[in-house]
């Protein structure tokens, strides 16, 4: 099985704004990187992680938006510290480790989707995010405050740490797109600097939107029920494609 087909639109339409680069000025190249950076973060493989990784934490619209902010950071960091150099030297990135990161990421996204499907299993998720069997919001913080303090203290970190590794095995390909159509350092450099943010932005509101349609009432118990353990099969599959196994 091939995943191919969800990625070849995007490309399509990143290679047509590419185009646009080209010749343009400085302010429109600027425009349409802005808009790049925008799109990246829609990338499948990317929504599959960060996805599963909401869905792993069962957070609310806001954690969602947090942990989508921090998976961009980790992104944007990786995408200046590696890309500016390589847009400085005009070099690239060696083929085994972008396909080292790539490998990667389908394991990440395959403990994900297994930690998803586990908590499913455990019927983790057949209460709402803010009652515990009944009891009240404000009980649950106090009986489980140890655990809720943990939870936000740690799955930031994770979302950062998979944003970071996203960031190697993508830099290659991005810094290879602005140079083509920039190449003029300086310009690729901005562009990039401003591409680079733009992912933290798309990243935070794709994941805030997740939460928030999936987290309607007409639609909960349905995502509660079936699309969890659709999401962790889909990310299960996903995974073994992206990391090589098939």
């Amino acid at each position: 099985m091939s995943f191919d087909r969800l990625f070849s639109p995007l490309e399509a339409l990143d290679a047509w704004l590419a185009d646009l680069l080209i010749g343009a000025p400085i302010v429109v190249s600027l425009g349409i990187a802005f808009v790049l950076g925008l799109r990246h973060a829609s990338d499948p493989d990317h929504l599959v992680a960060v996805t599963s990784l909401v869905a792993a934490d069962d957070g609310d619209v806001r954690d969602a938006a947090r942990l989508g902010a921090w998976w961009g950071l980790g992104h944007a960091a990786t995408l200046l510290a590696i890309g500016l150099p390589m847009i400085a030297l005009k070099s690239q990135l060696p083929a085994w480790l972008e396909r080292g990161a790539e490998a990667g990421i389908g394991l990440i996204i395959l403990v994900l989707a297994v930690r998803v499907l586990a908590k499913w299993l455990r019927g983790d998720y057949t209460v709402g995010p803010h009652h515990h069997h009944g009891e009240p919001d404000r009980h649950r913080h106090v009986r489980h405050g140890a655990s809720h303090e943990h939870h936000h203290g740690r799955t930031p970190r994770q979302a950062f740490a998979i944003g970071t590794l996203h960031g190697l095995a993508g830099t290659g390909a991005v810094v290879v797109l602005l140079v083509a159509a920039l190449p003029d350092r300086l310009e690729a450099a901005a562009a990039l600097a401003l591409f680079a943010p733009m992912s933290v932005v798309s990243m935070a509101a794709c994941t805030s939107a997740f939460a928030w349609v999936l987290t309607r009432p007409l639609v909960e118990p349905l995502y509660r029920r079936l699309l969890i353990p659709g999401l962790a099969a889909f990310g299960l599959v996903f995974g073994i494609w992206y990391a090589g196994f098939t």
